[in-house]
């Protein structure tokens, strides 16, 4: 029998499809309560955290940056509470278009702050049109400043009505403060801040370096750079409750920030004062001062000054002109002031003219070349004629104001500042070791002794961005022939005329032989002329050497790290680079030599009535001649136990123009009145620089130290 195959009718499948879309959609429900029991029951707890911890802003509190203090525990930095506005770029970004613009436009006209600038400074470093510089380089969820040392007034009205301004927040935070004892400056020492890097950050994020944030700002000079990581504290962090409309409900929280340390400098604020007053005194007096030469007044357009310890090669002062007020750069700084502290109209007063500042040595240069000559077979009996001038090649080299003297050695060559006298001495050791111009390698005595006190190096020590100055010697002229040649050969190879101004004859004559050394170098090298470049540090750094007997010191500006609650954390210690490659006897022959300058050499006219029997100074002058400018006045002198140098650019003769200012800094270290000394009226107490520390007390108070701990 044939089977039967029953198919199932219409109404049938219906009731089917009927039956398992029910039993889907009865699946689903059964999920999703499952999902929600499941999120509000067993979880609920940590969402409801969540949710909460989502209207919570971590707010970084950055730390107070470390004092700067001068030898007697004078603050010359230290901090001032200033408001800050800050946006919260989270909370504004949800307002509306509309509102969000109104909102930052009122707060352009409460704070004062160009609308354009205040959404600059909003966008993220590396969104479109952020610009660098201007740009919030920080984390998104930081609060962004806006505005830096807003008045009381209008951050409580920020505050208050806080519904107005929402995402907007108003809080204190402390900047550089100068209280300037005895009005001093000394910004170049000190330095300044500014907003850290987005390069910066990133490479302190590498180095798991917390110290720092979006929101820092780091040194850029001076002894802010160089102890940067001491003064700079730790920051902490807040955590803010705030509304849906940012506005805040309160604190839930705090990690506080640790001060930074306070550094101990062996700067005398007194002496800094006082030598930065000299050196803008002398440079006034210079500049209404005729020119024989020129016949203008002098330019005086820039000087430097340096006092130094040389026995530890600690400064005690440090001046250059132009300045500028470190204030300045509290709380941000502006386009305008910014763009004026790099112009050349304003004499580029950032760049440190006492580290940064190279100049040509002139006759300052002489006694580090005698040191060099009775070290290489020249005595301290040889005499050598000082005319008024020289024939060397085709050119006559004259005495400086054309005297002569006949024959002398090198003290009365010394006193006198005779040129000729030292001309004689260049072509001596040029003609026994170098007179082939085209030996790069040919052994050059004199320039192994300046390297020797350290000129054309780097002098080391924490003063940040010292210059290394230049030694011109055969193979820095073979080395600027090989970068300058092109330009020079095509300035001579344009000269179809024939032109004999002193640009194209220069042309001419480097093109075909700048790399040869040949004796005119030797002789404008001895006398500090010519392309060697030294830096006023490095000229004391090495009358250092010739006051404390041979040590090269390191230069130094910090005596000690003190932790904010006046425990001694480091102290910094003098370092002797090396030891001077010479006779002992030479160099004690050229410091018995140098009294003889202020006694009755070129200085004598400056220090009539000085009682130099008591006050033993030492002191050699310079006038330094730079084609197209006016000299430039040099005075080193030392004691055992200072050295003091001021340096004027355009500013005339040595002994003229800095004589005076100089006798005046001596006088003031030594309690000076006439010719009596009067150790009690010495500028720092004990007359020389204390070896102790300042006292720090329970109370917050910096005492000055104690001269039992003297050594």
């Amino acid at each position: 029998m044939a089977a039967v195959l029953i198919r199932p009718n219409a109404s049938e499948k219906s009731r089917l499809r009927l039956f398992v879309v029910q039993a889907m959609v009865l699946a689903l429900f059964l999920t999703l309560f499952a999902r929600l029991w499941y999120m509000q029951v067993l979880t609920g707890e940590g969402y409801r955290a969540a949710a909460a911890e989502q209207s919570v802003r971590d707010v970084v509190v950055q730390p107070a940056r470390g004092l700067i203090v001068d030898d007697m525990g004078r603050p010359l930095v230290a901090n001032r509470s200033s408001w800050v506005v800050s946006i919260d770029r989270t909370l504004v970004s949800k307002l509306p278009e509309a509102k969000r613009e109104a909102t930052l436009k009122e707060l352009a006209r409460v704070v004062k702050v160009p609308y354009a600038k205040i959404t600059a400074r909003t966008l993220l470093c590396g969104q479109p049109d952020s610009k660098k510089g201007t740009c919030w380089n920080g984390s998104p969820y930081q609060p962004v400043p806006v505005a830096r040392d807003v008045p009381q007034k209008v951050a409580v009205k920020l505050l208050e009505q806080s519904e107005d301004y929402p995402g907007v927040l108003a809080q204190q935070e402390s900047v550089r403060a100068y209280p300037s004892p005895f009005d001093v400056n000394g910004a170049h020492v000190l330095g300044y801040l500014s907003p850290i890097t987005e390069g910066e950050l990133d490479e302190a994020k590498k180095n798991e370096d917390d110290s720092v944030n979006g929101a820092s700002v780091v040194g850029r000079a001076g002894v802010e750079k160089s102890y940067d990581e001491w003064l700079r504290g730790k920051p902490g962090y807040k955590k803010v409750a705030v509304d849906s409309m940012g506005r805040v409900l309160g604190d839930s929280g705090e990690i506080k920030s640790t001060p930074g340390d306070t550094l101990v400098t062996s700067i005398d604020a007194d002496v800094q004062s006082y030598v930065e007053k000299q050196l803008h005194q002398a440079m006034m007096t210079a500049r209404g001062t005729m020119d024989p030469v020129t016949h203008r007044h002098y330019a005086a357009d820039s000087g430097a000054a340096v006092v130094m310890d040389p026995k530890t090669g600690r400064i005690v002062a440090m001046a250059s002109q132009p300045t500028y007020d470190p204030e300045v750069w509290s709380g941000g700084i502006s386009t305008k002031e910014l763009k004026k502290l790099y112009s050349d109209a304003a004499g580029d007063p950032l760049l440190s003219r006492a580290t940064q500042g190279q100049f040509a040595p002139g006759s300052t240069w002489k006694p580090i070349m005698t040191v060099g000559a009775l070290n290489n077979g020249m005595s301290e009996n040889t005499e050598l004629n000082c005319s008024s001038g020289l024939q060397v090649g085709n050119r006559w080299f004259k005495n400086y104001e054309s005297a002569a003297y006949g024959n002398i050695t090198f003290a009365k060559a010394l006193e006198l500042s005779c040129d000729t006298f030292f001309y004689r001495v260049g072509l001596h050791f040029w003609s026994k070791y170098g007179t082939d111009p085209d030996n790069v390698k040919a052994k050059d005595p004199l320039v192994a002794q300046a390297k020797d006190f350290g000129f054309g190096s780097d002098p080391g020590g924490d003063v940040s961005g010292a210059a290394s100055g230049r030694i011109a010697d055969r193979k820095w002229k073979l080395a600027y022939w090989k970068a300058m040649k092109g330009y020079y050969c095509k300035v001579d190879r344009k000269n179809t005329t024939g032109q004999r101004d002193f640009l194209h004859v220069f042309a001419h004559e480097f093109c075909l032989e700048g790399f040869k050394y040949h004796e005119g170098d030797a002789v404008n090298f001895v006398i500090g002329q010519g392309d060697t470049m030294v830096t006023p540090l490095q000229l004391a750094r090495a009358y250092s050497a010739l006051s404390n007997g041979g040590k090269l010191m390191e230069p130094l500006v910090a005596k000690a790290i003190v932790s904010p609650d006046g425990k001694l954390i480091k102290k910094i210690k003098p370092q002797v680079s090396r030891r001077i490659d010479s006779k002992k006897s030479a160099l004690q022959y050229v410091d018995n030599a140098l009294k003889g300058t202020p006694k009755e050499g070129t200085l004598a006219w400056k220090f009539g009535g000085f009682p130099l029997d008591k006050v033993q100074i030492r002191g050699k002058t310079g006038s330094a001649e730079v084609y197209g400018k006016q000299t430039t006045s040099w005075v080193a002198t030392y004691t055992k136990d200072y050295v003091v140098i001021m340096m004027i650019t355009q500013g005339g003769t040595g002994s003229g123009t800095s004589g005076p200012a100089v006798r005046k800094i001596w006088e003031h270290l030594y309690g000076i009145n006439g010719e009596k000394v009067n150790p009690k009226k010495a500028a720092i107490p004990g007359t020389v620089p204390p070896s102790g520390l300042p006292t720090f007390a329970r109370d917050g108070s910096i005492l000055p130290p104690s001269r039992k701990d003297d050594d």
